[in-house]
């Protein structure tokens, strides 16, 4: 038998850290976003999540919101796959007789002394005002967190103060989410009728305000239809199954906890078509403090069981109770954030450095195979994956958390089948990968108005040097035989047989492509796809000899005379074929910026790698229109490449104006519109220290010094703490010797 003070010490040491962190949060201001009143018009909501679920945030702490479940996908006729909101679960109201708190408008002189904290330490939203309505006031504190130490787990606690006597009503819900109206089939619609379509309904695609979603209209939420639900008024307990349409089984429970010694008046259950919830009346006395909280439990087919299951799991968190749940999902994050990113010298910079790893660590789970939507736990791009989960979040995420990387290049494993089978569909051999995989089943949901994308073919490369990168940087070969190299010698597979040999030339060519400038579509030998084809190839023979597999001879014969468009006069690279215009307004201008980012670094000289640059940057001015955070990562890190410490500098402080949305520095596309949550402008800022400033690159020799490491002026230094590499730790520091030029230092750990 196990006796309870064998925890006793876990339970002492996690309190004495949550106490610390939150001492360490409260001083360091580059965890800590706060929102104010002034923001009401303008809020933007960020979310709360552990990689398995979120929830939205929302002004008044108390809102229900949607949230999202990893992988749950709406699979409805016609339709693309699309993230099902799970069942609103973070919802309490308050009514202290003169009208409900979530109903009454959101104005400065009915919550007063208005603050919203985002503690990025750990992890927890905390709101406080004073809800003043109807001649009556209360104080309002609000904290909810999605636990990172129990993924099944999350609960949020109402504190309320009044400032009368009397009888007031709490109600603690399930919503019951509607299916969106209307929904579109755009699984078969052109991109003329969509978007008649959208203009019918009402709406438009056009950039909104601040914070109206841009496309909301496309974007919207796919549905979990409840199939048995319930309550308990005396064990003060909900719980519901349901399944997402055409897709997995989902369960909740919820447990609720009232003050000790709350006089309560009735407590009833409400079972409607929108709504399962407890109702309670209690009545309250001025100045004293209630705390009334709600524990939560969910789950989905795979991960975790049915709503009894989760049952279980919300009673007992509320045996545990939320100071020690808080705790220990605290000291979980306490733990991640020991691998960081610290910047001495800018403080903006470095709150949006943590603010970006807040939402990458948000997103990533261990031991999986799912990969991270292009938008995070939310219904952005459909939730699905693209290239920018293996190019853009895995190599932000490889040397700070290689188990949170790691379900990127598992899922492409798992997802071989469809693959093959999307390959035999084209005409091609081995795995031809979607533009846009469905996260659950890896199929190809790519909308069929932006059917052209089937050309983006470099998405297979992109996976194929993703997996070498992962082993390169963990030096697991047992991993590398039985995961990577499917994956590797498929995506070979594929180049071998959908390349086209010029006999003339005595080269190999790709033709048929959309560039990474995706204006450019049917474009014969983009530079970008042409390179990452031909470095996949050299992969597999590397990887092939490795684990001891036979490589294909045409391989090698490929990469070696594979064509990459050159401007021999102007010694420079073409962005594709010399026989295609360059002349298109394009939010890139060029893709030359693409042929120097970290995954690929295409090898030339400085001069040519400078005279890519400079048309880079002339065709941004020229054929740009608003830029997204993509082109100005790239165009950090090719600044930082060419040692040039203030260009890279300038173009962080770019990405640090109009991207970051109040008052939690949500990352939306471009400057103009609001389409958010782009996890891969988050990484790629991430990038540019990880790989831009400091100059390192993860090549077959190690973790190399490809670039003499480069440091704006003003900063002191940069630091990368707890990078993983082959099975050691390294603190990496780059700062100013007594040279005056930037050094680049190693401390094991």
């Amino acid at each position: 038998m196990t006796s309870p003070l064998r925890h006793l010490p876990r339970l002492v040491a996690l309190g004495l850290l949550s106490v610390a962190a939150r001492v360490s949060a409260a001083t360091d201001p580059s965890f800590v976003l706060t929102g104010t009143s002034e923001q009401f018009g303008s809020y933007f909501p960020s979310y709360l999540a552990n990689g398995y679920y979120s929830t939205l945030t929302s002004v008044r702490g108390t809102e229900p919101t949607m949230g999202y479940m990893v992988a749950t996908m709406d699979y409805a006729k016609d339709d693309i796959a699309r993230p099902a909101a799970m069942p609103g679960w973070n919802e309490i109201d308050y009514n202290p007789g003169g009208g409900w708190l979530n109903s009454t408008r959101v104005a400065k002189e009915i919550f007063t002394d208005y603050s919203q904290t985002l503690d990025m330490y750990g992890a927890t939203l905390s709101t406080k005002y004073r809800f003043v309505y109807a001649n009556k006031s209360t104080d309002v504190q609000v904290t909810t967190f999605v636990s990172q130490d129990a993924g099944h787990l999350a609960a949020t606690r109402l504190t309320l103060t009044p400032q009368f006597d009397g009888s007031v009503q709490l109600t603690f819900p399930i919503r019951l989410w509607s299916e969106h109206q209307p929904r579109f089939p755009i699984g078969k619609m052109t991109g003329d009728e969509m978007i008649a379509a959208v203009i019918a309904s009402g709406q438009n695609l056009d950039n909104k305000p601040v914070p109206t979603p841009d496309r909301a209209a496309v974007w919207y939420p796919g549905v979990v239809r409840v199939a048995s639900n319930g309550g308990d008024t005396k064990t003060l307990t909900l719980w519901l199954d349901g399944r997402a349409e055409q897709g997995v089984a989902v369960a909740q429970a919820v447990a609720v906890e009232l003050p000790k010694g709350l006089e309560v008046e009735d407590v009833q259950l409400e079972q409607g078509p929108y709504k399962l919830s407890l109702n309670l009346k209690a009545k309250l006395h001025k100045g004293q403090s209630y705390s009334f909280t709600k524990y939560i439990a969910a789950s989905r087919e795979g991960w975790g069981g049915n709503a009894q299951a989760d049952l279980a799991l919300a009673t007992q968190a509320r045996k545990t109770g939320f100071d020690s749940l808080l705790a220990r999902h605290q000291a979980a994050w306490h733990a991640l954030w020991k691998s960081d990113i610290r910047i001495d010298g800018d403080a903006k910079v470095q709150q949006a450095v943590h603010s970006d790893l807040y939402y990458l660590l948000s997103n990533t789970t261990v031991g999986t195979s799912w990969p991270m939507g292009a938008c995070a736990l939310t219904p952005g791009y459909a939730g699905h994956a693209f290239w920018d989960s293996d190019s853009w979040v895995f190599p932000a995420l490889l040397l700070l958390h290689p188990e949170r990387a790691k379900p990127i290049v598992m899922f492409r494993h798992r997802t071989i089948g469809p693959a093959q089978e999307r390959a035999k569909q084209y005409g091609v051999k081995g795995t031809m990968y979607p533009w846009e995989s469905d996260p659950e089943t890896g199929k190809d949901y790519t909308p069929h108005f932006a059917y052209g994308v089937f050309r983006e073919v470099h998405v297979n490369a992109d996976i194929a040097i993703a997996q070498w990168q992962y082993y390169n940087a963990t030096g697991d070969e047992a991993w590398l035989k039985q995961y990577g190299w499917p994956v590797i010698e498929q995506v070979a597979t594929f180049w071998a047989s959908r390349v086209s040999y010029d006999k003339a030339n005595d080269r190999y060519e790709i033709h048929h492509v959309t560039s990474p400038d995706e204006a450019y579509d049917d474009v014969p030998n983009d530079s970008f796809t042409n390179a990452v084809a031909q470095k996949a190839l050299r992969i597999a023979v590397k990887a092939a000899k490795k684990v001891g597999a036979p490589a294909d001879p045409q391989w090698s014969v490929i990469a070696d005379k594979m064509y990459i468009p050159f401007d021999e006069k102007n010694q420079r690279h073409l962005d594709f074929d010399a026989s295609v215009p360059h002349d298109k307004i394009t939010w890139m201008g060029s893709s030359l910026a693409w042929l120097m980012y970290p995954n690929l670094d295409l090898p030339m000289t400085p001069q040519i790698r400078r005279n890519d640059f400079d048309f880079q940057l002339h065709e941004l001015k020229e054929h740009g229109d608003d830029p997204n955070e993509m082109m100005m990562v790239m165009l950090a890190v090719g600044s930082a490449e060419l040692g040039d410490a203030q260009g890279a500098n300038d173009w962080i402080q770019r990405n640090l104006v109009g991207f970051l949305k109040p008052p939690f520095n949500v990352r939306t596309e471009t400057v103009a519109n609001n389409a958010g949550y782009i996890l891969a402008t988050s990484a790629g800022f991430v990038q540019s220290f990880v790989y831009g400033l400091s100059g390192l690159r993860i090549d077959d020799d190690g973790l190399t010094e490809a670039y003499a490491p480069t440091l704006p002026s003003a900063w002191k230094s940069m630091q990368l703490k707890g990078v993983h590499f082959r099975g050691k730790q390294y603190d990496i520091t780059v700062e100013y010797g007594a040279d005056g030029k930037a050094h680049l230092t190693r401390k094991t750990l």
